[in-house]
């Protein structure tokens, strides 16, 4: 079995147990316990950094090895998750994994939110490939800075994320209570929160872009375009990227999930995949068609999410 096949079984391999570590980190999050899965999982990772560097660079395993590192550090964070989701002094405890009996009528109620999240995230990632197939077209230079410039982008929106991953906790449970108004009260101001945290970050990379690029040793050229992406992007994100997603956190935590697959899946396609192509094909317009087709689709999912949320319509939807 030659390196690429090794590492896609690996790989195929942990995805089991980040569901079992994902499954128990939930559990913990909805009894107000975050820092534990976040302790668990800084743990795993550097655990992972450290197995990297033993089995590629000391056992030579090349991409085997790194997918085999990320397996051990998946399973141990999966074994600890759930060694401790069986400690009594938890509020959320197990007291037997074999006593565990499906039950159908749960599994379905979640089953109605989970497909069309599943579907949303996989239509989504489906989309990201067709795009990157096109980038990968446009010559070494544009490759490298668009790779940069995507990497920098999904870096300065992730404590933005883990914001909505909060309202989503919170959220879900003034619903449950039937405290509509505080739903909607947690959202305004959680989605403010993730504003700042989203224009700050952007402004700690945006800012210091150039000596953040040198240090990816890029050709001069493609240095300067990602520069010049960079800010476009940036400053746009800063005022469009928030609204664009945070509300949808609190539509699904609402049980909304349908209009938010829908609408997401539609903004996705129409305008990233069919507007980034389109501008690519006719005009040639490199890698800025990529982010034109992206701020097109954060504007118009920004507005509709908007009106969605002050209609109040996603709270007429009952999980439970």
């Amino acid at each position: 079995m030659d390196n690429s096949l090794s590492y896609l079984f690996i790989t195929a391999l942990s995805y089991p147990f980040i569901a079992l570590y994902n499954a128990g980190a939930a559990s913990f999050r909805t009894s107000q316990n975050s820092r534990l899965p976040m302790a668990i999982a800084f743990g795993s990772n550097i655990l992972n950094i450290l197995g990297n560097i033993f089995f590629i660079f000391t056992l030579n395993l090349g991409v085997a090895g790194a997918a085999l590192s990320t397996l051990l550090s998946r399973i141990l964070s999966a074994a600890i998750i759930l060694i401790l989701l069986k400690q009594p002094k938890q509020d959320l405890y197990i007291d037997s994994y074999l006593s565990i009996r499906p039950e159908i009528e749960t599994i379905t109620k979640i089953l109605k939110i989970g497909i069309p999240t599943g579907i949303e995230n996989r239509m989504f990632q489906f989309g990201k490939l067709v795009i990157q197939s096109t980038v990968s077209t446009m010559g070494t230079t544009a490759i490298a800075a668009q790779a940069m410039v995507a990497m920098l982008e999904s870096f300065a929106c992730q404590a933005s994320i883990g914001i909505g991953l909060g309202m989503m906790s919170v959220v879900g449970k003034c619903v449950g209570a039937k405290e509509y108004e505080q739903a909607k009260h947690y959202t305004i101001l959680l989605t403010k929160y993730a504003w700042i945290a989203c224009i700050m970050c952007c402004a700690m990379i945006m800012f210091p872009i150039q000596q953040i690029t040198s240090l990816a040793g890029m050709e001069t050229e493609s240095t300067k375009l990602a520069i010049w992406l960079t800010r476009i992007v940036f400053t746009y994100k800063m005022i469009f990227w928030t609204p664009s997603f945070l509300p949808g956190y609190g539509l699904r935590a609402a049980g909304d999930v349908k209009f938010s697959m829908i609408t997401s899946t539609l903004s996705m396609w129409i305008c990233r995949v069919v507007v980034t192509i389109f501008l690519v094909h006719t005009f040639h317009m490199g890698p800025l068609a990529v982010w034109i087709g992206m701020g097109a689709d954060w504007t118009i999912r920004s507005f509709i999410f908007l009106a969605r949320f002050k209609s109040n319509k996603w709270l007429e939807h009952k999980v439970i």
